[in-house]
């Protein structure tokens, strides 16, 4: 069973960036959808970025213009680019394939934006 382990997260000051990654145990971005997704404390995990398998992108409407998501098919690896970070960004983010399957959820990698 493949495995996605996300790494790239922490705290930054608002009006910065991260760029987190999503490592996959097997070749599955290359012929799947994929998306990021986050969880903030007391809230529904929620779809932040979807790359199809053909190439196009959707975001959330709260971080269009701010995130961007692509992947690297010969490292098995997705990535979200988060520049202009928001207090709101904060949360655990995940990836997994679009739509999400629950067997592909990982551990998650915190992100906290300061004010």
């Amino acid at each position: 069973q493949v495995q996605l382990v996300e790494s790239g997260g922490g705290l930054v000051q608002a009006g910065g960036s991260l760029r987190l990654s999503c490592a996959a145990s097997g070749s599955i971005f290359s012929s799947n959808n994929v998306g990021w997704f986050r969880q903030a404390p007391g809230k529904h995990r929620e779809m932040v970025a979807i790359l199809y398998r053909g190439g196009g992108t959707d975001y959330a409407d709260s971080v269009k213009g701010r995130f961007t998501i692509s992947r690297d098919n010969a490292k098995n690896t997705v990535y979200l680019q988060m520049n202009s970070l928001k207090p709101e960004d904060t949360a655990v983010y995940y990836c997994n394939k679009w739509p999400a399957n629950s067997i592909y959820w990982g551990q998650g990698t915190q992100v906290t934006v300061s004010s």
